[in-house]
């Protein structure tokens, strides 16, 4: 099963919480949400106050990508603002066990990105503690850049991997897709690459979306963002059971 991550990075955040309704309308379950700090990659973006400020303007996951120098600092913060999936980078963290198993512990999802020359075997020992890793397809930062060849095997070996273990951890892919996105999902093997972000599908990356929501583009997105708003609120449904056992 493939699921659409719209990321909010290319949005008009003159109507941001607008535009995330319109997405919410449209049947996306998740909503991408990069947050870059300048330092681990060259730009900045946003942080705890426009996450915060957009959480009640829709119930889909907020899959949080944290693009930051030592992720592990601002977890807790990151999961009172309304984040249901946090996924950090495993080049950023000095002590990438502890910063997965800080994110479980606040009862919501962990993902571990990786960029493009970093090989698979640095996730390898933590592989059966997250819930989704992210496969970088340019390198993170900037938008519009080309897609990277060679990490199209690196989605088949990551594939490989999680099936030789019966894991049923997700991947996602990030960054340059045009039409490849549905490659990537073809070769990898239908069922597990579950969360394929519509700038990757689409030209121009997160801009194409989010003017599509202005045009009639959109209509031919809606039949996939639609057939899995069961799984969202699945998993929107364990994330709360999930917190009120920890309060009990």
């Amino acid at each position: 099963m493939n699921c659409l991550s719209p990321s909010i990075l290319s949005a008009d955040f003159s109507r941001l919480g607008e535009q995330i309704r319109e997405l919410d309308e449209a049947g996306a379950q998740y909503v991408h949400i990069d947050v870059m700090d300048g330092m681990f990659v060259p730009s900045i973006s946003f942080g705890l106050p426009v996450i915060r400020s957009i959480r009640p303007c829709t119930d889909r996951i907020f899959d949080v990508h944290l693009m930051i120098e030592e992720p592990g600092r601002y977890i807790e913060d990151f999961v009172g603002a309304g984040a249901d999936l946090i996924t950090v980078h495993a080049e950023s963290c000095k002590h990438l066990d502890r910063t997965i198993a800080s994110i479980k512990e606040r009862g919501i999802l962990a993902g571990v990105a990786l960029n493009p020359a970093t090989p698979l075997q640095t996730v390898e020992y933590v592989l059966e503690k997250v819930d989704m890793v992210l496969i970088m397809t340019v390198n993170p930062g900037f938008g519009g850049q080309k897609f990277i060849p060679y990490t199209l095997q690196k989605v088949r070996d990551l594939k490989k991997m999680i099936d030789a273990r019966g894991l049923k951890t997700d991947i996602e892919v990030d960054g340059g897709l045009l039409l490849v996105g549905q490659l990537v999902v073809a070769l990898a093997g239908k069922g597990k690459v579950n969360v394929l972000r519509p700038e990757l599908v689409v030209i121009h990356l997160g801009n194409a979306v989010f003017k599509a929501l202005e045009r009639e583009v959109v209509g031919t997105q809606n039949h996939i963002l639609r057939r899995h708003r069961d799984r969202a609120a699945v998993l929107r449904t364990q994330q709360v059971v999930g917190r009120e056992h920890q309060d009990t």
